[in-house]
């Protein structure tokens, strides 16, 4: 064998993703595995899957970086980076120049404003509530009875435009079902919550300002109603990079490569261990999560540094 192997591992909330990339960059396989929250074992079924792919063993490999939720349980990960850097990274690389990456992933929501270098210039980040990630379309696909894969092309048929009050996803299943008792059309309800949740998008989106090209990456990219209603609430062209799940760990692998080659690498974004706690116990404030401060039951929260929600 000839040339570099790379491993990047991306632990997220509810899959587990793995890419093998070469010294040129390009990617020689990749696994995304659901098995449970944080799950180590789903971790360890989407590494030993993806090397299997590639022909390789453990000790094929030139250097591993893990990102994401579950991060720091990734043992044998020579350096971590937050999810921020990875996705900046490898959705540069899938879409050269784009200036600002949606993802969209099963417990969070992030706006990344991207340089021409690829490197972060800015985020927001929706870590506190479902509002807007994939747990709020989970929540929705099970209201009204259909697949998560078919609820994309549910809401797509929709036509009339019902008020959803509530994005807090147990206040709006509860008003998802008031409105099914009501018999209104499962489509229309489809179509308003998606638009519900473009409108929520577009206000994590000002935070660090609107930007284009624009790409959506994570989970929800596959839905296309997501990523329609998207577009229209940015009224700009929303592109999907052809492996939406694994732009972070691709990144992830892109990096450790950097590092192996003594290329210029990204640095993690300031203070990267504080800046994403994941509090237990969070107490809503609203139907709506209105002034939600990411309270823990004994408190707030005190990073003592600035941290957008």
């Amino acid at each position: 064998m000839t040339g570099g192997r790379y491993l990047g591992v991306d632990l997220g909330s509810t899959t587990a993703k793995a890419v093998v990339v070469d010294d040129a960059g390009e990617i020689l396989s990749s696994a995304v595995v659901t098995m449970g929250a944080v799950s180590r074992a789903g971790m360890q079924r989407a590494v030993d899957q993806a090397l299997a792919e590639a022909g390789l063993d453990d000790s094929d490999l030139d250097g591993t970086v893990s990102t994401g939720y579950g991060r720091r349980l990734v043992s044998f990960a020579g350096r971590t980076y937050t999810e921020i850097t990875c996705h900046a990274r490898g959705t540069s690389e899938m879409v050269p120049g784009v200036r600002l990456v949606i993802d969209v992933g099963g417990q969070d929501s992030k706006a990344i404003t991207v340089g021409s270098d690829g490197l972060v210039r800015d985020f927001a980040m929706n870590d506190r509530c479902a509002s807007g990630t994939g747990r709020f379309y989970e929540v929705l696909a099970r209201a009204v009875d259909v697949s998560i894969d078919e609820l994309g092309e549910l809401a797509l048929r929709g036509s009339d435009d019902l008020e959803v009050s509530s994005m807090c996803a147990t206040f709006a299943e509860t008003e998802i079902v008031s409105m099914l008792a009501e018999d209104k059309d499962v489509a229309d309800i489809a179509s308003s919550v998606h638009r519900a949740i473009a409108a929520r998008t577009l206000a994590l989106v000002a935070q660090v300002g609107r930007h284009t090209p624009v790409v959506l990456t994570g989970g929800v990219a596959r839905n296309p109603a997501a990523v329609h209603f998207l577009s229209r609430a940015l009224d700009a062209e929303v592109t999907v990079p052809a492996h939406p799940q694994i732009t972070g760990a691709f990144g992830a692998a892109l990096l450790a490569r950097d590092a192996d080659r003594k290329r210029r690498i990204a640095e993690d974004v300031p203070g990267a261990d504080e800046m994403f706690p994941r509090p237990r116990g969070h107490v809503h404030t609203g139907p709506d999560c209105t002034g939600c401060d990411g309270s823990l039951a004994g408190g707030p929260v005190d990073l003592g540094i600035p941290v957008r929600h």
